[in-house]
């Protein structure tokens, strides 16, 4: 496997090793939408699926925060650990958890 400096020419095929499992995450996430209204369209009748198209935007706020957190947390750990402090990065976890875990309960 090759390992990508930052400090080295930036070509499309690094940036695309770089966001495509931000990419495919997404592709899945949407694919969960639409498969999720054509089940509930088609079994459960017009006024489920109007419920399911009302919500559905509340629970990608909720997942886009989730996945901001997530992405945005391992690089931050990731980063620290990088640079040789496990205590802060053990710590950068644990809060990382923490929010994510009040994010959950207010949510219920």
């Amino acid at each position: 496997m090759t390992k990508i400096a930052l400090n080295e020419h930036f070509t499309f095929g690094k940036l695309l090793r770089f966001t495509l499992p931000t990419i495919i995450m997404m592709v899945f996430t949407s694919i969960y939408s639409v498969v999720d209204g054509f089940f509930v369209s088609n079994f459960a009748g017009k006024t489920p699926f109007a419920a399911v198209n009302l919500i559905m935007p509340v629970i990608m706020a909720v997942a886009a925060l989730g996945f901001m957190i997530g992405a945005g947390g391992t690089a931050l750990v990731s980063k620290v650990m990088g640079e040789g402090d496990r205590e802060k990065a053990n710590r950068y976890f644990s809060m990382l958890v923490i929010v994510r875990s009040e994010e959950r309960r207010v949510g219920k």
